[in-house]
Order: C-alpha cells, then structure tokens, then sequence
C-alpha cells in the first residue's frame, strides 16, 4: 500500500488562494484558527480529519476532493499498491482513496478507525454529496445530529444531505473498518 505523503500544504493554500482568500478570511470561514492554517499551509503540522473537514466545508468542497488534489491523481485504473493512504496524526484515523481519480460522480473510500476514536465533521463537509457507509470489519457507531447508528460488520447505511454534524465512533476495542460510497449531487 502507498504510503508517500501527499501534498495537503500546497493544496491547501493553492484552494485558498483561487478563491482570492486571506488567511483570515478562511479562518473565519472554516473555524480554524489563523495560526493553525499557516502551519497547514507551511506544511509544519499535519492537520487532523476534523480540521480537514473544516477547511473542505469552506472551500465548498468534499473532504475527498480536498484529498484527491492532495494525491494528485488521474488514471481510470486505481492499483492497490497505488492507492494513497493519508492517516490522522493526532488519531491514526486512516483513509485509503480506492476510486482511481476526481472527477466522476461515484467516489470510494476505505476508512479504518482505530479503537476509541471518534471523528467529527461538521455538516459543511458533507454539503454536496451523498452516501452510504458499508462496515467490512468491527463496530461502527455513526451520529447524524441526534440520530444514533450502531453499524455491525456487513451493515449498510444509506445517508442523504446531512444538515446537521456527523460523528464516526469506534468505542470497541477492536479497529473498524469500512467503505464510504459518495455520490455528488
């Protein structure tokens, strides 16, 4: 599996700059703070899946958008051994990009989320898609506002515009793995 780093800095601050953007006003956008964007943006920290969500929502843009310019990749053939691999440093959250490229209307991803974690993204990353999470390993408890699913290996859960935050939970002891199916509206 590839697990060279891709270029979340250089993204960051080229998305932010199309769109005529200071700092400050992404800041203001996304809710992160100034100083923590030019950290980003000076690729001295390695922003978390949360952070990421934030800035994604206020570039107008899915999270996996945001990561699929990062990886910088095109090609109708996705290999195994090709697919980027980007892991939360603060969580060790790990997202694995199986589509081969941006641009088409479906979108997979497979996630595994270590035991204890819980990732939050506001509803401004889900804004332009929808999906369904497929759990192929442990236990899955996802959180649409106050909408509580707990997901068993071999569930599906189909999601439309989430208007409200949404929370992954794995409070097993165990990892949880699964794929995310996006469709963009």
């Amino acid at each position: 599996m590839n697990n060279a780093p891709i270029d979340i800095a250089l993204t960051i601050k080229t998305e932010r700059a199309a769109r005529s953007w200071s700092i400050g006003e992404l800041a203001q956008l996304s809710g992160v703070s100034k100083a923590m964007i030019s950290k980003i943006e000076n690729a001295q920290v390695s922003p978390t899946s949360t952070i990421l969500g934030r800035l994604s929502g206020a570039f107008g843009l899915p999270l996996s958008t945001l990561l699929h310019r990062a990886e910088g990749r095109s090609g109708l053939v996705s290999r195994a051994a090709e697919q980027p691999r980007w892991v939360d440093p603060e969580t060790g959250y790990a997202r694995q990009q199986v589509s081969p490229r941006e641009g088409w209307p479906l979108e997979l991803v497979n996630v595994q989320l270590p035991p204890g974690v819980r990732i939050q993204y506001p509803a401004t990353a889900y804004a332009f898609l929808h999906q369904q999470v497929w759990v192929t390993r442990g236990t899955l408890v996802f959180t649409k506002g106050t909408t509580v699913y707990t997901l068993e290996q071999g569930d599906c859960l189909q999601l439309g515009l989430p208007e409200q935050a949404c929370t992954f939970e794995n409070s097993t002891r165990d990892t949880c793995e699964y794929v995310v199916a996006l469709i963009r509206k």
